[in-house]
Formats: structure tokens, sequence, C-alpha cells
């Protein structure tokens, strides 16, 4: 049975989003109110990434269609349905009756509204990451979706990076103690196949080994508790992380966990820890203002305003230091590269425009990034760079992002088993007794 062909009108948020997604809709039709190109203009000076996608999806826009983008549209690209600009209309009687024409929602809506009365109300299609301009849409009777081509469909399967294997022989892991700290993957049984880098819990009664798992050459490597710069791994799961934060043949890491398991902490030392392999080590982390008011709202000049979003990176690099109150040496070292510019901590846009090249990047609270936005970081990663994203899935300050649309879920699950990639899901908490408590029944 053939498809019905869609018509498919666009809210401003899922371009802010991801700046490709016109080219994600198969052979349907795109329908940008030009309301959407009002607010995209509003949108696109500026250095953070909403700005960077209003600019790209603008110059997309105008390459692809030049003057045909009011008379019909043209194709997207072979194979896919057009697209076009719909002027501003009358509001229809039903929408101003429930509706103020005082907000750029109500007109993006009104123009999706008319696009329906024309096609039919089951061949268009509202797209938007508002639930509240959705919920609207329904209660007129226009069918509204949220965008969904970057979507983890199930968190309870979402790759976590390790694996726990009960009753494994003995001497297996006795092998794993002895010289060269091996043991043939073929030696395993297990239930599911194994990824590249993943991590493993072997176990025998009172036995046990943790190992990862070398895809090259089909063997399990025994993990050692390694220490990076003072830092000492509290539980198994940190010992993961720190092997793959020293390791330089993995350039790519991600950490997941809830507040208080030490992701950031870890990422830190092991930058430290391995400083002499790379240039710098950036640490960013996205701007997400509170209640969605702009920086420019709090007082003082930009350093100002910017501190209190980046003081957990300094309350985690403090951290670090403490423990190496006997260390004089390296204690001041750390001074001398925040001072040198050797340790750079700054807003994530702040970073656009700079040269990745033989650096570690931190990017925290990642969770708060869209698919695009951490693809486009990746992809700038130059020669010798190594990036390790930190975050909760959970814990989403994006008005428009969940814990299943955003780039750290996303990022987790289409980079599994790449040989480059490894991933750790951080389960306890290590600040404290009573940090874990509250993290567990409030």
């Amino acid at each position: 049975m053939t498809e019905v062909r869609k018509t498919f009108v666009l809210d401003t948020n899922v371009i802010l989003h991801d700046s490709t997604c016109i080219y994600h809709f198969d052979e349907h039709d795109i329908v940008i109110p030009i309301t959407v190109i009002e607010e995209l203009d509003r949108f696109k000076k500026g250095k953070d990434i909403l700005n960077c996608n209003a600019r790209e999806f603008l110059r997309a826009l105008d390459t692809l269609t030049g003057d045909h983008i009011f008379n019909g549209g043209v194709p997207v690209s072979e194979g896919q349905g057009r697209i076009s600009v719909f002027l501003e209309s009358q509001f229809h009687d039903k929408v101003q009756a429930n509706f103020a024409s005082t907000k750029a929602d109500h007109h993006i809506l009104n123009a999706a509204y008319h696009i329906a009365t024309e096609k039919g109300f089951d061949q268009v299609v509202l797209v938007s990451k508002d639930v509240n301009l959705r919920m609207k849409a329904k209660s007129v009777g226009l069918t509204a979706e949220n965008y969904r081509s970057d979507h983890v469909q199930n968190l309870s399967e979402l790759y976590r990076g390790k694996s726990v294997l009960e009753n494994v022989d003995g001497h297996l892991i006795d092998h794993l103690y002895q010289a060269p700290y091996e043991i043939a993957v073929d030696a395993l049984v297990t239930e599911n196949e194994l990824r590249a880098n993943e991590f493993l819990i072997l176990r025998n009664g009172r036995k046990s080994a943790l190992g990862v798992y070398d895809e090259a050459q089909q063997k399990v490597l025994r993990v050692e508790n390694r220490v990076g710069f003072g830092i000492r791994p509290r539980n198994a799961e940190q010992a993961f992380a720190l092997s793959a934060l020293l390791n330089r043949d993995i350039p790519l890491v991600t950490m997941s966990g809830k507040a208080g398991t030490g992701k950031t902490l870890l990422a830190l030392a092991a930058a430290l820890e391995t400083k002499r392999h790379y240039r710098q080590i950036f640490v960013a982390r996205p701007v997400v203002p509170l209640s969605n008011k702009d920086l420019g709202y709090l007082p003082g000049d930009v350093n100002s305003k910017l501190d209190p979003y980046m003081q957990p990176l300094h309350d985690n690099l403090s951290v670090i230091r403490n423990q190496l109150a006997q260390d004089t040496t390296r204690s001041q070292r750390i001074q001398e590269l925040l001072e040198d510019g050797k340790i750079v901590i700054t807003p994530l846009s702040y970073i656009r425009g700079r040269s990745i090249v033989k650096t570690f990047f931190i990017v925290d609270e990642a969770q708060n990034l869209t698919p695009h936005e951490i693809k486009t970081i990746i992809t700038r990663a130059g020669e010798g760079t190594k990036i390790v994203f930190t975050g909760d899935i959970y814990q989403i300050d994006h008005p428009y992002l969940d814990s299943h649309s955003n780039g750290l879920s996303y990022l987790i699950e289409k980079m599994k088993g790449e040989r480059l990639y490894a991933h750790v899901n951080l389960e306890k908490g290590e600040r404290s007794d009573l940090s874990d408590l509250a993290t567990r029944l409030l």
C-alpha cells in the first residue's frame, strides 16, 4: 500500500534543534511559515550553537530555493518532497476564537490550519519540539508530532558500556592476573555478542576480575585500577572510566550517570595525567539559563554572568588540588597551566572557531546538546584530539530536549561498538552518603 504524501509544517524550534532537518522527511512536502523565517532572523546573530543553526539553515534554504521558494517551492533533493514558504494569512475563525494573534506560535498554528483546510486534515502535520504548541494544534483538530529523526526509542536498552558475566571459569579469572594479563574471548560464554571496548566484570564465587574487550585482538584484557593525577577509582565503573580516558587509542569517550558519580572529576584527572600528549585542555559546557532567561538578565559583565555556569568545573579542579595537597609541585602545575592558557574552562559557544588539534576536549552536561550539535563538535576534531562527553540523560535543562532526544543519548546509541569509542555508565554516587541518599530518594 502506497503511503499518503503528507505536508509537514515546521516550527522554529525544529530548525534550531537540527539545521539539516529538511532532509529527513523523505518524499513528503515541507512548508516553512513566514513567521518561522522572521524568528530565525532574530536568532541569526550570536555565537551560540542556536545562532549558528539559524544561519546555516537560512543559507541552505536560500541556496536551495532561490526565487522559487514562494512560488510552489522546489524539491529538497532527488527523490524527496518539495519545500516552500507559506506567507501570512488572515487568522482562521477557529484559531482566532481560541488563541491570541500576538504570539508567534499562534501564527505558525494558523498557517498549519490554513494548509490543512486546503489539503485535508489527515495529510498535514505540524512538527514542533514544543509540547504546548502540539497540544494547542490538537485542540483545533490538527495532527501534531515531535521531531523524532534523532530519537532514541527505548532508554531501558540504551548501551551501558559494560556486561557482568557470572560463573566464569575460575582458571580464566586467574589468567587475567598473570602475564600477559589477557584471555581469548572465545573462552567466555556470553548471552550477547561483545562490542568493541565493552567493559566486563567477570565473577566466580569470591573470585572476580575487571576486563575490556579488545576487538582487534579478539581478547579480553585486564583492567587495572589506574590513578589519574592523584584521583583513584572508588568502584568498578570508575576504574573502567579511567581506563578509557587514559587510553589514547580511544579518541571518543562518553560517561553518563547521575550527579556525584565522578564523571567530570575523572575526565579532568585523566586530562591532567595525559597532558604531555596534548597542546591544550578544553573544558566546556553548554549554557542553558535557568527559566530560559537570557544571560542579559544577570548583573555584571560577561565573566560575571558566566561564572555561575562554569563554577562546577572549577569545583572539580579544586578537588584534584586538594588530593595533591602534599604534592605541591603538581598542585602548582595546575595553576601554571590555567595561567598559561593550557587549561581553558569556558562556555561551549566560545569554543566555536577555535582549532581542536592535539586537544583533550571535555564537554560537560552534554545532555543539554542536540544530536546535531554533538555531531558538529565531533566533526571538528583534528589530529591527536580526544573528546569526552559527560552528562546525565535524565537531567535535562534544555526546553526542547528530553531523555530520548538529547545529543548524549543519541551519541551513545549510534556509536556503540565502534573501535574508536568507549562508553561507561557510572551508577554509584561517590560525592557523599548524603548526596547519594538524596539522589535515590528525592
